[in-house]
């Protein structure tokens, strides 16, 4: 495993697993924490480690979060098309990686980043497109619709510090800034949630998984009966196992 910076603060890091395997396809794992400090991408270690094992790479990203410089709108997310567009930089600087075989992972706000991240990735209309892209994304109890987590007033009303205000006040950045609002991705999704997630309601990745299909997508839904918001970090979990089979099924072989 290395750290690599992509940008020049302190949290644009990224930690880099590389499997023995030669071009390996690229997972990148964007941890949770409704986009606030302190929670870091240390909560993904042992999921990276477990993708090792399995001959996947695993590129496991920091981003600036709520609570400190930089944090929040618009770079949160700019932070997560940065990180990804760094894996090029990483492959010509000799890292073996796979480039046409890049998926996101995401759990909970980091759902919200991996799904976001699988689309245009833009944060405003003239933005340009990103050059390396996702071809697929799991988000594991995503908050995947930025509207629902203001309307229900998710951990103390975070979306008025992730997007500055309301969806009246910024149409724009919960256009931009939603999975939701930006279907169809255009990718094969995979949305697993548990029944009992008090903190990401399963109605939340249950309507999103709906509302792609409905556009278009390619989406597997999974429900877990009785289980909450954490177990998914468990790289021993059914949860997990479920990740990784679809994570077989999606990926082409090099």
């Amino acid at each position: 495993m290395q750290t690599h910076s992509y940008g020049p603060a302190a949290s644009q890091v990224g930690d880099l697993h590389l499997p023995q395997a030669e071009h390996p396809p690229v997972v990148v794992l964007l941890h949770g924490g409704f986009w606030r400090l302190p929670y870091g991408y240390d909560q993904y270690t042992p999921i990276a480690e477990d993708l090792v094992r399995r001959g996947y790479a695993a590129w496991n990203l920091e981003y600036r979060r709520i609570g400190e410089p930089g944090g929040g709108w618009p770079n949160t997310l700019r932070d997560v098309s940065l990180g990804i567009e760094h894996l090029a930089k990483l492959k010509a600087g000799g890292a073996d990686l796979d480039l046409s075989r890049v998926i996101t992972v995401g759990h909970s706000a980091g759902g919200h980043l991996a799904l976001w991240a699988g689309g245009p990735r833009k944060l405003a209309a003239g933005d340009p497109a990103p050059k390396v892209k996702v071809m697929a994304a799991v988000g594991q109890a995503p908050a995947a619709d930025l509207k629902r987590i203001h309307e229900l007033g998710c951990s103390n009303r975070v979306s008025l510090e992730l997007t500055g205000g309301t969806p009246e006040q910024y149409p724009d950045r919960y256009h931009y800034g939603s999975p939701r609002a930006l279907l169809p991705l255009g990718i094969p999704q995979l949305i697993v949630h548990g029944d009992e997630d008090d903190t990401v309601i399963e109605e939340i990745g249950r309507e999103y998984a709906a509302a792609a299909r409905k556009a278009g997508d390619k989406v597997e839904y999974v429900s877990f009966p009785g289980m909450g918001h954490f177990e998914h970090l468990d790289p021993t979990g059914h949860a997990w196992e479920t990740v990784v089979v679809w994570l077989g099924k999606v990926l082409p072989k090099s």
